[in-house]
């Protein structure tokens, strides 16, 4: 599965690209999801999904890699940015087991990681089910990505 990025843009009010992600973001703190707003949506977009992944992570299984903090979909076309702690939209189920956002918490001592928060502008409104994973949400919209691109923050623990 692959997705050329779009020039569409996704930021938060929390943290730069690149920067660190504040600890009330993450399993340290409060574990809130950060704020994010984007612009520059591709024509035809009907709705989005958004994924935050983290490729740093020790191998979870066979045919996968890292670890899913977050799983978002259901996000109609219309909508520009989220809320810090958003609870709307359809929840899909994280690499803790829970449905929502999980901040990040990588081992202590296992240096900086990466967490990609991607956004998928699609072309469709699929009536998709709660709790779907990364990959089975991946699975079934991929023919409809007409657009994305990333936002990339980090963490660390000592």
């Amino acid at each position: 599965m692959g997705f050329a990025l779009s020039d569409m843009t996704l930021t938060s009010s929390a943290f730069d690209d690149g920067g660190p992600i504040p600890t009330r973001h993450t399993g340290e703190g409060e574990d809130v999801s950060p704020a994010m707003s984007w612009s520059k949506v591709p024509d035809g977009t009907r709705s989005f999904a958004l994924i935050c992944h983290d490729p740093d992570a020790p191998l979870l299984s066979p045919g996968t890699y890292g670890f899913v903090h977050w799983v978002l979909y259901g996000i109609p076309g219309s909508a520009t940015k989220l809320p810090e702690g958003v609870a709307d939209y359809v929840q899909g189920v994280n690499n803790f087991g829970n449905a929502g956002y999980g901040g990040p918490m990588p081992p202590a001592g296992h240096g900086t990681h990466h967490y990609f928060f991607w956004l998928l502008a699609l072309d469709s409104e699929p009536d998709l089910a709660p709790g779907l994973s990364m990959w089975e949400l991946l699975d079934k919209i991929e023919p409809n990505v007409i657009g994305a691109n990333r936002l990339v923050g980090t963490y660390s623990r000592s």
